[in-house]
């Protein structure tokens, strides 16, 4: 059992992020990128970090899914300390960067195998998983095209796909939506409700408030690294009092900030 962010003892949580601090050097002095930022996720949520371009969002998830070391301020996946058990952590993750990382000579079964032997997955669970996958996100008809003539809202689900080959109980999603067009983004959005449904805690970055309406059951404000504010849509609102996300956005990033 571990301890949510709120203080709650809670078994599922598995993504835990306790006052993590990174920050780059430059010309000008240091970038405090991202700066104190504590949450946590459970089993079956989807928790959003929603921010601008620039917030810190990209930062914060790859310091979760161990390809960056925070300065300071510890991380755990499934209960594994992402400094101290990077590879342990890497086995409980799937990753989804903004760039989709596929081979275009690659068809899309290619693609899964190629990611299942990453993971050091069987062949008969790697085809087991691939079949799996291909079902439950409507790619059946995708499977032995080259991933070259996709579409980019066709790629976007590939790049799912292979980030679920393993099964990983924790999913980090950077900006999954990010341009799609509205068809596309409504399948990718339809997919992370499935993984959710499937009872894994997922992680996502978001700069477009209709995703973070839709899809997170909780979210954190990211404004130049700090976070602003932290609930349920419901909760912001109250907070706020704002009609809608847009309306809790700018009220919490506008409001004094302690330490």
């Amino acid at each position: 059992m571990s301890t949510a962010i709120d203080g709650t003892a809670t078994a599922d949580t598995l993504i835990e992020a306790h006052d993590l601090v990174k920050v780059f050097p430059s010309r000008k002095g240091e970038v405090r990128a991202v700066d104190g930022l504590s949450f946590s996720c459970r089993a079956g949520e989807i928790f959003g970090l929603l921010g601008p371009n620039g917030a810190g969002k990209t930062t914060a998830l790859r310091m979760l899914a161990t390809i960056l070391t925070p300065t300071s301020g510890q991380a755990m996946i499934a209960s594994f300390d992402t400094k101290n058990s990077p590879g342990k952590v890497r086995e409980q993750i799937g990753f989804l960067a903004t760039e989709t990382g596929l081979y275009d000579r690659f068809t899309a079964r290619e693609t899964l195998r190629f990611f299942g032997r990453i993971n050091r997955m069987t062949a008969e669970k790697i085809e087991q998983r691939t079949d799996e996958i291909f079902e439950l996100l409507e790619l059946n008809r995708l499977a032995d095209r080259r991933v070259g003539t996709f579409s980019t809202g066709e790629k976007q689900k590939l790049s799912l796909a292979r980030s679920i080959i393993h099964d990983p109980p924790v999913l980090i999603f950077d900006e999954p939506t990010f341009g799609l067009d509205v068809m596309a983004a409504k399948a990718v959005v339809e997919s992370v409700r499935l993984f959710r449904g499937a009872g894994r805690a997922i992680l996502l970055s978001t700069h477009i408030m209709r995703v973070a309406e839709k899809l997170c059951d909780r979210i954190g404000i990211l404004y130049r690294g700090r976070l602003c504010a932290l609930g349920t849509l419901d909760e912001l609102k109250e907070q706020f009092a704002g009609e809608d996300l847009e309306e809790v956005f700018f009220a919490a990033v506008a409001a004094p900030r302690s330490g």
